[in-house]
């Protein structure tokens, strides 16, 4: 198995193409499927920080739960946290991470950084 692991959606189809060109440059990565093990406050946090980002950075705000309730919300990091762990569908994906560095598969073809 390999070193690289993915926060995956089988029914996004960024994701599963993200998957694909990972598994097309020999990689087998463990794949996490984040809607049913949906990841803690810590490791969404561990994943922000090898992304150098900030929740709200991969929210995903054309979701419709984000616009029937979060929309006009303002909340701190720590609160946007729970929101993304109580609405994982809010997570963008996928998310691959190997060691240090993660990156968001947005184009797929990002996820191809992550191999360098």
């Amino acid at each position: 198995m390999s070193s690289i692991t993915i926060y995956h959606n089988p029914r996004c189809s960024k994701s599963r193409q993200s998957l694909e060109l990972l598994r097309e440059h020999g990689e087998e990565p463990k794949i996490i499927e984040y809607l049913k093990d949906i990841p803690t406050r810590e490791e969404l946090q561990t994943i922000l920080a090898k992304l150098n980002l900030n929740p709200t950075d991969i929210l995903r705000t054309g979701e419709q739960i984000f616009k029937e309730k979060f929309k006009s919300m303002q909340f701190s990091e720590e609160e946007w946290l729970e929101v993304m762990i109580e609405y994982p569908k809010l997570i963008e994906r996928p998310i691959v991470v190997k060691g240090n560095r993660a990156v968001v598969g947005r184009p797929p073809e990002r996820v191809l950084d992550i191999l360098e």
